[in-house]
């Protein structure tokens, strides 16, 4: 294919993509893959159970069930199945895009009387019924990144990092259970002492020179934080003695329901997050050497979007949460010059294996609250500070202003004010009860709506315009 067809960046890889790397080298190279992955992996199952109070063995299985899960959908992407997968070394884990809204749905049935069963059967049927918008959209690729641009994806993505900052501040007092049920003891001055040595933690060597330390500085704060909330018996290992050796998994263990308002905010997250895979999965073909334009690229992309899709309609049957493409993988790629796809089939595997063994699941299932929010909250921080990355590659004129400030604005009022919504239909209430929702249908609307000659209007001018 002619250069003109396809374009190439020039690294400084040692394994290509489809270079056979020594097994020791391909282990080692997927072991620091693994560091930059696994919390990221677990979070979202963690923060969801801790959020719904579920019991530790219940917690316990959704993680077990996000590795295993990541760990085939790890293979199908890597390796490529008709035109499902990028073939690229693409790394899937549990998305924290449907985080706030995975939290929002399980209140929604515990307060109607449900069960916690129900509440992840719920989360899990609507994640699945909804998971056909992201394989459909795979197949359009080009027309999506019309009407999701740059602007309307920050919004989004910023909007889901403010959400969740709320629950990494309950984390960091208790936890959600702690404040409903004894609120005296929320906040107490054990709780905020642990969320600062693991925040303190993490911050010291995120600045390591030691590139392998600042890779795993998230994991290294919690193991720091879970060992001194052990030494102070604030760690009960009595919850996990009765698991199983092995987790067997199951499909559909928690039933299979539906909830019909929560469908509209499921697909738009499906779409959002749609946008972030193209990006992520372009990255990776970059920095392996692989073309970023041209019919390889985009029959690449297409596969990885129709993966995602696929990958996580198959989380959604084996209990477990939207999949997604992980960008952090990227950067390893870059620090260990491996882009090869078969460091990704060792990936897999060690991810299938921890997902069967309950007491990976276990041992994380019991991490005090107060612990984990204070990783989480960097994370969800992060989190909105890359959506305002993201804003700040586009235009910010008068037209993307105006986009901001009344999409921000709905979002975050609605998040803020949830009684303005009281005598709308329930449905309705269930719809735009979300920040995420009502923020991210606004911001596309406004941006199919604003015609573009308002963009033009207003070049060189005040971006505040008529609003100062």
């Amino acid at each position: 294919m002619s250069d003109s067809a396809e374009k190439r960046i020039s690294t400084d890889m040692i394994y290509n993509l489809n270079d056979n790397p020594p097994p020791l080298q391909a282990f080692l190279a997927a072991l620091q893959h693994m560091m930059a992955i696994f919390v990221g992996i677990i979070t979202p199952p963690l923060i969801i159970g801790g959020a719904l109070g579920l019991p530790p063995d219940m917690k316990a299985y959704i993680i077990n069930m996000a590795l295993f899960v990541s760990g085939i959908a790890t293979f199908i992407q890597v390796k490529k199945f008709g035109p499902i997968g990028s073939g690229l070394l693409s790394i899937q884990g549990t998305s924290f895009t449907f985080l706030s809204l995975s939290i929002g749905i399980g209140f929604s049935v515990l307060n109607s009387g449900g069960t916690p069963e129900q509440a992840l059967g719920t989360i899990f049927g609507v994640a699945l019924v909804m998971s056909p918008v992201e394989m459909i959209f795979s197949r359009f690729i080009p027309a999506l990144k019309k009407i999701i641009t740059p602007l309307v994806s920050g919004i989004v993505v910023t909007l889901i990092g403010m959400s969740l900052i709320k629950v990494g501040m309950t984390d960091i007092g208790g936890g959600a259970w702690l404040l409903a049920n004894k609120p005296e003891f929320f906040a107490s001055g054990t709780n905020i002492m642990l969320a600062a040595i693991v925040l303190v933690t993490i911050i010291l060597f995120n600045r390591s020179q030691n590139k392998y330390l600042r890779m795993g500085a998230i994991v290294i704060g919690l193991i720091v934080g879970y060992v001194i909330a052990a030494a102070m018996g604030l760690v009960n290992f009595g919850k996990i003695s009765g698991l199983s050796v092995i987790n067997a998994p199951i499909p559909f263990k928690f039933g299979f329901h539906i909830a019909s308002g929560y469908l509209i905010p499921m697909g738009l997250l499906y779409l959002i997050t749609t946008v972030e895979s193209i990006g992520d999965l372009t990255a990776t073909s970059m920095i392996s050497g692989e073309p970023i334009e041209g019919d390889v690229y985009f029959k690449r992309i297409s596969g990885g979007v129709l993966g995602d899709g696929v990958n996580s309609a198959l989380a959604a049957v084996f209990n477990s949460f939207p999949n997604t493409t992980f960008s952090q993988n990227n950067g390893v790629i870059q620090m260990t010059g491996v882009a090869s796809r078969r460091v990704g089939f060792w990936i897999a595997g060690l991810l299938v294996l921890f997902g069967l063994f309950p007491i990976v699941g276990g041992l994380f299932s019991i991490i005090p609250n107060s612990v984990l929010g204070g990783a989480t909250i960097i994370m969800f921080g992060t989190v909105a500070a890359s959506g305002i990355r993201i804003i700040a590659s586009s235009i910010i004129d008068r037209r993307g202003v105006i986009i901001m400030a009344i999409s921000f604005g709905l979002g975050l009022g609605v998040a803020f004010v949830p009684a303005i919504l009281s005598h709308a239909p329930s449905i309705v209430q269930q719809i735009f009860s979300s920040a995420i929702t009502t923020g991210g249908l606004t911001a596309i609307l406004l941006n199919i709506v604003l015609p573009q000659s308002f963009r033009k209007q207003s070049a060189g001018s005040n971006p505040m315009g008529d609003m100062g």
